[in-house]
């Protein structure tokens, strides 16, 4: 028997994605908000000199004094700073507030399992304030850090935003090479770990109109090829040497959310 909490129905409802239809979506008039936070929680670069000038605030040394500690043996107190941790990859902490409610959107995940979960750790961000997954899309490094957060939180119906191409298999085909196949999310993995998933490839709202998920957003420029030798598994087939396709020349790109 499961005994961890869950969010109640009501709760799902109230992230899950609102369909706009088929009428014109530009310009959306999104219901105003107060004040939207971005806290980044992956990133490629964590730079501890950088001092909080603004309009960012930064953590560099002059707050290492609040900072978490973990323990180091050869150090004489036997402690040092945990300091942020930087990877290859992306995730962001999307915070809206209106009046005395504040919305919690986690937007991408990272690279590695554990790294964005012990960023929110270092920050002092409880995990469990997550309302909300949404993906960009299905690359690993915007997506493995789900596998840390549902260990952080427990067992959660906690929705997850993403496109259906998302659960394409993926690789990469240098020539001279053998092919180097990416980690896949599994979508069964995902609903057996009791998250919420829900795919959409319209633009749709969230949090009572006033956060937008664009939705497929299409490439309609001659550079917006895709990866040079990253390939996409489609009907059942690793694309043919040297096919238009074979460079992942796919009509969909990221998902990504405005208030």
């Amino acid at each position: 028997m499961c005994d961890e909490p869950r969010a109640s129905a009501e709760a799902v409802a109230r992230v899950a994605p609102r369909p706009l239809g088929d009428a014109e979506v530009e310009p959306i008039a999104l219901e105003p908000v107060d004040r939207v936070v971005l806290t980044t929680l992956v990133d490629n670069l964590s730079d501890a000199l950088l001092l909080d000038q603004g309009p960012a605030k930064r953590r560099g040394l002059l707050a290492m004094a609040g900072m978490p500690q973990v323990p180091a043996p050869l150090f004489e107190e036997g402690k040092t700073v945990d300091g942020l941790q930087a990877e290859h990859g992306f995730s962001m902490l999307v915070t809206v507030e209106r009046g005395d409610r504040r919305s919690h959107i986690l937007f991408d995940t990272g690279m590695t399992p554990d790294g964005m979960v012990g960023n929110m750790r270092r920050l002092g961000i409880d995990a469990a304030d997550v309302e909300v997954v949404v993906l960009s899309h299905g690359h690993f490094d915007h997506t493995t850090g789900l596998d840390g957060l549902i260990r952080e939180v427990g067992r959660h119906n906690l929705p997850v935003i993403v496109h259906p191409g998302l659960w394409a298999r993926r690789r990469i085909n240098l020539p001279g090479a053998d092919p180097i196949e990416l980690p896949t999310l599994s979508k069964p993995a995902l609903a057996g770990a009791g998250l919420e998933v829900i795919e959409h490839e319209e633009p749709s709202l969230l949090f009572d109109g006033s956060v937008l998920i664009t939705g497929e957003v299409a490439r309609t420029t001659d550079f917006e090829a895709g990866m040079p030798f990253h390939e996409a598994h489609q009907s059942r087939r690793w694309p043919e040497p040297g096919s238009r396709s074979s460079s992942t020349r796919s009509r969909r790109c990221c998902s990504t959310a405005r208030c």
